[in-house]
């Protein structure tokens, strides 16, 4: 076994992250960005790392499981979700929404905030916000986010018409979402791969997650979400995933160019 699997090893009993789910490259990436914050040379010495500092462990699980993220990130991607919202809130009385693979909440408050400029009643709005990681969903239900050098908060709520009915300003740089966008959101802990589906979902986002997942395993996160939705509900990709034979039978593109699809009608 060569250091890179035994540290691998380690982190799949110690912790709740599976690392054979992930492709190696990715944990590769993920790892050596540790490795260098702590100036270690090799697998074995962070190994030693891992093993003495549990603040450690917590900080590689947090880079592990959670994804870059913003708000409202591609908007030619939220100019069309806003399109699905406004036409199944037409359809339905009240509009179901999943956010797979959540990390630090950006994505459903983003839901939340576009359902609610455009228009859709709040009672009408229910999202549910689910990750792998409990300290990623713990930072999510606190709701508060901070510019940097690289990333302006200000600038990815531009989208919205009145940015700042959705959030509230903390100091210099912070901002925390504003209660009534808390409000229709719910957070809670789902493995894509192990755990049940859900069902009855108008709208099901899972962007940016297979991409990082082993081949092996990113047929059943689909026919996990695809499980998850309604007929003639709607199933978001990110922009670089597609659906493997088996699974792109139970849809038709919607708008095929930024990955969305429409859960065809059962047999």
């Amino acid at each position: 076994m060569t250091e890179f699997e035994d540290l691998l090893e380690f982190v799949e009993r110690e912790t709740t992250f599976a690392t054979s789910y992930y492709d190696d490259a990715y944990l590769d990436r993920r790892v050596s960005a540790r490795m260098r914050r702590r100036d270690t040379d090799t697998y074995a010495e962070y190994l030693d790392v891992l093993r003495e500092d549990e603040d450690e462990r917590a900080a590689l699980l947090d880079t592990l499981s959670v994804n870059v993220t913003q708000f409202f990130r591609d908007n030619k991607v939220w100019a069309a979700l806003e399109d699905v919202l406004v036409d199944t809130d037409g359809e339905r009385p009240s509009v179901s929404i999943w956010s797979a693979a959540c990390a630090d909440g950006r994505e459903p408050y983003s839901l939340a905030m576009l359902a609610l400029d455009a228009g859709l009643p709040p009672r009408d709005v229910d999202i549910l916000a689910t990750d792998i990681d409990e300290d990623a969903l713990d930072r999510a239900r606190q709701g508060y986010y901070e510019s940097t050098r690289t990333a302006d908060i200000r600038d990815q709520l531009d989208f919205l018409d009145d940015p700042m009915e959705y959030v509230e300003e903390r100091g210099d740089r912070g901002f925390v979402v504003a209660d009534h966008v808390k409000d229709l959101v719910t957070f809670e802990r789902h493995d894509l791969i192990t755990d049940d589906p859900k069902s009855g979902f108008d709208l099901v986002c899972c962007r940016n997650v297979c991409i990082y997942i082993d081949k092996q395993y990113k047929r059943p996160i689909l026919d996990t979400v695809s499980a998850s939705l309604r007929p003639g509900g709607h199933l978001v990709l990110g922009q670089t995933e597609t659906l493997p034979s088996g699974v792109k039978e139970r849809f038709e593109a919607a708008d095929p160019r930024i990955r969305i699809y429409r859960r065809l009608d059962e047999a």
